[in-house]
Order: C-alpha cells, then structure tokens, then sequence
C-alpha cells in the first residue's frame, strides 16, 4: 500500500480528520482484538454496575490492572509500531507523545444517546475551549476493531468556534439536546482494519450500533502541557521498554514527566 501521509497531513489541517481505509491487515486486527477484549472483559466484571447503567467507554488500557506485561507489550508494539508512528509523525513531527488509550463501545442502557461534544470541554470553561482550539494538538487515533457505523465529525471545527446550532446543541442551550443531528455532520463508517485520525477537540460523536469496539490512541506534542494528563501506570518500566521495537513516542512522554531531554 503506497501512502501520501503528507496528503492526509494536509487533509487533517483543513477538515480535522482523516480515514485511511483497510490500513491493518485481518492479522493485526486479529491480533490486536484478542488482548483488547481481555482488558475489556476483566473491566466489565469489575465495573458491572457503572456498566449495566452508563458506561460507554473505559480508559488506561496499557495499564497495569487487568492486563499483565505480556500483554501489556503487546498494546505497547502495536501503539509504537511502524504503521501507527508514520501516521503520528506526519501530524505531530516533533517530539511525539503517547497520552492515553480508550476503548468505546455500545451502552447497554438503551435510553443512552450518542451526543456532540469537544474533548477540551470536559477540561475548560467556554474561553478556556477557544483557547484550546487554537493552541493544542491532541489527536485521537482510533483503529474500530469490528465493522461499526463508526463516527460523525464537524469538519473544519479544530480550528473555528460553535456556529449558534453547534452551541446550543452541544451545550444544551435554548431548549436544545446534544444527541440532536446538526446540520454540518458528517458521517464515517468504519470497518476494522480502518484507521480514523482525528482532532480530539473538534465537534463529533461516536455513533452507537453494530458491534462497536474501538481502540483509541492518544498522542499529543510533547511541547505542550499535557504530560500531566498521562497516568504513570499506563506507561512501561524499564523492562517492558527493552521489548518495545520503536519506543520513541513512550520514551518521549516518560522524558515530559520528568523534565528530560526529548527526542
């Protein structure tokens, strides 16, 4: 497969978002679903109740709590491997870092919609989510590890502010409810083996159906104030890094944590 990742660089600056479509092979995936659903297994068993009512998603995959080293290397292989670091390095061409990993998934409760929103909203009053967007780079990489309806984005948001629709629905403003479609969405399916990148502050949502599992990969430029973000557990030891076949974007948020040259 012969890939312009400047193309899809330039593609990310203007739109927000890129897919690239039958990027992992039915090995990789294969591969890949077969840990996930380890973790998302021993999670579900240990947060039964948050799960049956309101979970949609879980977070710190990489950790240490349900997965053991070997898999733990595994997740760490796949999130530094070669595929997944061109991809990386085309967006965020220096000093790369590893943030988090997400899972997300269907909610069982049936009365929970799908619903806009900007990551940074979560982190930032609505000055504080302008600023963001002019000023960070956070990207979400997410590899759905079973055909899915995928994901709805507002293209171009990465870089602009809420029209007044956008607002009042992501928001719930005047009357309005955030699981309402707006007028500027844009729908992606996803199949597994597909890569879509996108920027973690721009309008979107995952859309619920089908057998959706996906893994998210969060990577930002270390330069910014995110190292804080990253849970030493999700990270590897000194032992685990020796089986990491390209552990640069590891090492630089190890090196972001501590305060230590980058590479």
């Amino acid at each position: 497969m012969s890939i312009n990742y400047q193309q899809y660089r330039s593609e990310y600056n203007s739109q927000g978002y890129f897919v690239i479509r039958d990027y992992f092979d039915e090995l990789e995936i294969a591969a890949l679903r077969k840990t996930v659903l380890k973790f998302h297994q021993a999670w579900k068993k240990d947060n039964e109740t948050f799960y049956q009512e309101e979970a949609f998603n879980s977070s710190l995959i990489t950790g240490s709590e349900y997965l053991k080293a070997d898999d733990r290397i595994k997740l760490f292989n796949f999130i530094c491997s070669k595929k997944i670091m061109e991809v990386v390095e085309a967006l965020v061409p220096e000093q790369p870092a590893f943030m988090n990993t997400q899972l997300f998934f269907n909610p069982v409760n049936p009365e929970q919609k799908d619903f806009w929103h900007r990551d940074c909203q979560y982190d930032h009053d609505l000055a504080g989510q302008q600023k963001a967007i002019q000023e960070t780079q956070v990207v979400h990489l997410r590899v759905p590890l079973f055909d899915e309806l995928g994901m709805e984005l507002v293209p171009g948001t990465h870089q602009r502010w809420d029209n007044e629709e956008e607002h009042n629905v992501r928001q719930e403003e005047k009357g309005r409810n955030s699981s309402e479609d707006l007028t500027y969405g844009v729908k992606i399916p996803l199949a597994a083996g597909d890569l879509l990148v996108f920027s973690a502050d721009m309008i979107h949502r995952g859309l619920y159906g089908l057998d959706r599992l996906a893994l998210d990969i969060l990577v930002f430029d270390s330069a910014a104030d995110f190292a804080d973000y990253v849970d030493d557990d999700c990270l590897p030891d000194q032992a685990m890094l020796e089986k990491i076949d390209n552990p640069k974007l590891l090492i630089n948020t190890i090196a972001a944590k501590s305060g230590d040259t980058l590479y």
